[in-house]
């Protein structure tokens, strides 16, 4: 799985994983992609400076990326405390209510404090981004919009190339004429915040509007046949994140969420703003449902959102309350139906984009075998 991209940023394959789990990302570009650490959760950068050390001293020499959320507009000198006062109460009660009517236990000791989401602050970000840029990261991808422009000098002067994601043509054209170097095409399938633009219709868009800035494609990827079929819309390599969730290297901690996973169908997921207050695709769960309600207060914007509904997301992964318990996750969870290694799933994902681009030649008249 070879293209201009892939050999220009010294990969095996043109596969780019997103993860929130270091051993995936450094498994990843073990296997010849290049992972991709998300820094949304890391509100301390002692923390994220040693996981980053980890992820060198663990990856065999070969290139990772990292993700982080940085918003294209600033709000200078705005704390967590001031978008705290901003929450409506009748948004906490909702919220009280529906733990209580689940049965979802406080946190031992009462203390809610460590639990608050900060990661979305656009302060917090470039925390993350001086600590990211004292690494030997190859890759700065951003998901909420264009990257600011000094971000993109500053990622530029230290030969990292820099990626964003987006849900539109319109949006890829902005990232282009902001000075990114690689554009994610993420259609509507994907798990986490994701447009409205299906894949298949959106990737060949954004390789038109931004040609000849390469794309990666995104969204209900999970097999190597779709990864051929990416690469004839005109991608020049895949971007993962979903399928690396039930991955023996991800570890997750909740045995309840990664049943939930292995048995979810494609089906099985919503576009809500229940988590962050921006649409994203997650498991559907009675969480999503009461906040989908139209009965309902409806959710905040981002980060409102996120900030108002940070402890109880905690409590229900503390307490693994099932009816509760999601994670943001694409509708290539119906194909997850096994705990694999990264590496037996880049295996077999290039194993199946042999065969597709064999079947393919075949079609044409063009196979050698």
């Amino acid at each position: 799985m070879q293209t201009e991209l892939s050999e220009r940023l010294g990969l095996e394959h043109a596969l780019f994983g997103f993860t929130p789990f270091p051993a995936v990302a450094a498994a990843l570009s073990r296997a010849g992609g290049l992972g991709v650490l998300g820094a949304v959760r890391y509100t301390d950068p002692v923390e994220l400076d040693r996981d980053l050390d980890w992820i060198e001293a663990h990856t065999d020499g070969r290139p990772y990326g990292l993700d982080v959320v940085l918003p294209a507009r600033r709000a200078e000198g705005v704390t967590e405390d001031d978008v705290e006062a901003m929450i409506p109460e009748g948004h906490r009660r909702f919220v009280a209510d529906l733990l209580a009517a689940h049965h979802v236990p406080p946190l031992a000791g009462g203390d809610a404090s460590g639990w608050r989401i900060t990661g979305w602050l656009d302060q917090v970000a470039r925390t993350q981004l001086d600590v990211a840029l004292d690494h030997r990261i190859a890759l700065l991808a951003g998901a909420l919009g264009p990257p600011p422009p000094d971000v993109v000098a500053r990622a530029h002067d230290r030969g990292v190339l820099v990626a964003a994601l987006a849900g539109s043509a319109r949006h890829a054209r902005t990232h282009r004429d902001a000075g990114c170097d690689i554009v994610v095409a993420q259609g509507y399938e994907a798990g986490g915040h994701t447009g409205e633009i299906a894949t298949m219709v959106l990737t060949p868009e954004v390789v038109d509007a931004v040609a000849p800035l390469p794309v990666l494609a995104a969204g209900g990827i999970g097999s190597g046949a779709q990864a051929a079929a990416a690469l004839a819309l005109g991608a020049q390599g895949v971007w993962l994140g979903s399928v690396w969730l039930t991955t023996t290297e991800a570890g997750l901690r909740s045995p309840v969420l990664v049943r939930k996973l292995l048995a979810a169908g494609s089906g099985d997921t919503v576009r809500s703003r229940a988590l962050t207050g921006k649409p994203a695709r997650q498991l559907r769960t009675a969480w999503t449902d009461a906040w989908d309600d139209p009965e309902g207060p409806g959710a905040l914007p981002m980060p409102l959102q996120g900030l108002l509904v940070a402890e109880a997301v905690s409590r229900i992964q503390t307490y693994e309350t099932e009816s509760l318990l999601g994670t943001p996750v694409g509708q290539i969870v119906g194909r997850m139906t096994g705990e694999h290694s990264v590496q037996a799933v880049v295996d077999d994902l290039t194993r199946g984009f042999e065969r597709a681009v064999d079947r393919i030649n075949r079609i044409a008249g063009r196979s050698t075998q």
